[in-house]
């Protein structure tokens, strides 16, 4: 193993948006049993840090991995087309529209209904977005329109967020 392997190529893994979930947690765990500091007990604290190292890398990548907002994010950058959220905040107007209505909804919504059919607009636009993510990236290899999917993605997110945070307060 290296630790300057991409995440893809240390879980052995395809470079694709698509991931097979279990897979990705079984060969975490089998990572993990190689890399665990325990297994260097008897060789010594420089063995034992070099260990941690890669145990450390190896839940950074999983964390990375296991998340689509953060897999697709990461292979936007990967691909030469970094997604660059704070600089770049830049959406079509369409999706300033739908963002605005959801905002007005949320400011409306004042019981568990009103909520809940919010949330379901919102979470049926995230399953829409990460599945056009999923075609721009493994299908179309457009990183770019991707990268811009990405942030949406993470408006949308944040957005799903906040429902969730009044819905906790009321």
């Amino acid at each position: 193993m290296n630790l300057d392997a991409d995440d893809f190529t240390l879980f052995g893994l395809s470079p694709t948006f698509a991931q097979d979930r279990a897979a990705l947690d079984a060969r975490w765990k089998a990572l993990q049993a190689e890399v665990h500091p325990d297994r260097f007990a008897s060789q010594g604290t420089a063995a034992q840090r070099v260990a941690m190292q890669w145990a450390v890398r190896v839940n950074e990548a999983y964390q990375r991995l296991k998340d689509p907002l953060k897999r697709a994010s990461y292979l936007c950058e990967l691909k030469g087309a970094p997604i660059q959220a704070e600089s770049n905040t830049a959406m079509p107007a369409a999706f300033l529209m739908q963002q605005m209505g959801w905002r007005e909804a949320l400011d409306d919504a004042n019981n568990d209904a009103a909520l809940d059919e919010l949330r379901q607009q919102v979470s049926a636009q995230r399953r829409s977005t990460l599945d056009g993510i999923g075609q721009l990236i493994d299908v179309e290899h457009n990183f770019a329109a991707a990268a811009q999917q990405v942030r949406a993605l993470m408006f949308i997110e944040r957005f799903a967020d906040e429902v969730e945070r009044k819905q906790d307060n009321l």
